[in-house]
């Protein structure tokens, strides 16, 4: 591409040049030629400031993708029905338990499940207000090396490391939450209403008691990456969404 430029370069001048610059020493013009050449490089950018990122820089661009990414999906999930309004996240009754529900509406007792399920996505908008920190801590510990290879990976490659690296602490730090919000809004009791009456019907042969903090964490978590991975695509395949120069940088 040099070559072809300095060709270009060549018959403009030449055809600039008077007759007695024709007879200028052949040096002095091909020094001509190359500082043109440069001065058009330099102004299409491929100098310092228009040059390729930097592995900092693009590490540092994905880990702020995450973080916009993590805060508007728990904003969006940990508001007044977050969950209970949204029913592709939704935390219905676990599928264990689907005859337990279907037994109870059955025999005018329906209201007992609706409350069990208003109660457990109530845990889930409230966990979730507490969630952001738990995972910008866990943005922060991405490596130039894991940057990278989230750069080349598909639309949800930061959502999937983000659930490969940190998923079992989440669930750790996340569980407690989960548990004291249940006791908050009274989910434990419904719950234990739900289960005690389906349990104690005369056609009941097997008892069933499934671990309700551990289903809606995971429910909870589930549906919070769902809208993680939703906010990344944005950002990559939508340039509306990429709202810093950073971004704009990494992206493009």
């Amino acid at each position: 591409m040099n070559r072809l430029l300095k060709i270009c370069i060549s018959v403009t001048i030449l055809g600039s040049l008077n007759v007695k610059t024709q007879a200028q020493d052949l040096s002095d013009y091909v020094k001509t030629i190359d500082r043109t050449v440069k001065g058009v490089k330099s102004k299409t950018g491929t100098g310092t400031s228009g040059g390729p990122l930097s592995q900092s820089e693009i590490a540092s661009g994905l880990r702020e993708a995450l973080e916009i990414g993590a805060k508007n999906a728990t904003g969006l999930v940990s508001k007044l029905n977050g969950f209970f309004g949204n029913a592709l996240i939704k935390v219905l009754m676990p599928p264990e338990a689907k005859k337990v529900e279907n037994t109870l509406r059955q025999i005018g007792l329906g209201h007992y499940v609706d409350d069990a399920i208003l109660s457990m996505n109530r845990a889930a908008e409230d966990a979730s207000t507490k969630a952001l920190t738990i995972f910008v801590n866990a943005i922060k510990g991405m490596s130039i090396q894991d940057g990278l290879a989230i750069l080349k990976g598909g639309n949800n490659a930061a959502t999937n490391y983000l659930k490969n690296k940190t998923t079992a602490a989440l669930i750790s730090s996340f569980k407690p939450v989960i548990k004291e919000s249940l006791d908050k809004v009274n989910a434990t009791k419904y719950w234990s209403i739900v289960f005690t009456t389906y349990n104690e019907l005369p056609t009941t042969f097997k008892k069933i008691n499934p671990d309700l903090p551990s289903y809606v964490t995971e429910r909870a978590l589930a549906g919070v990456f769902h809208y993680i991975e939703d906010e990344e695509a944005k950002i990559r395949l939508n340039p509306a969404a990429r709202v810093t120069d950073l971004l704009k940088k990494v992206f493009k």
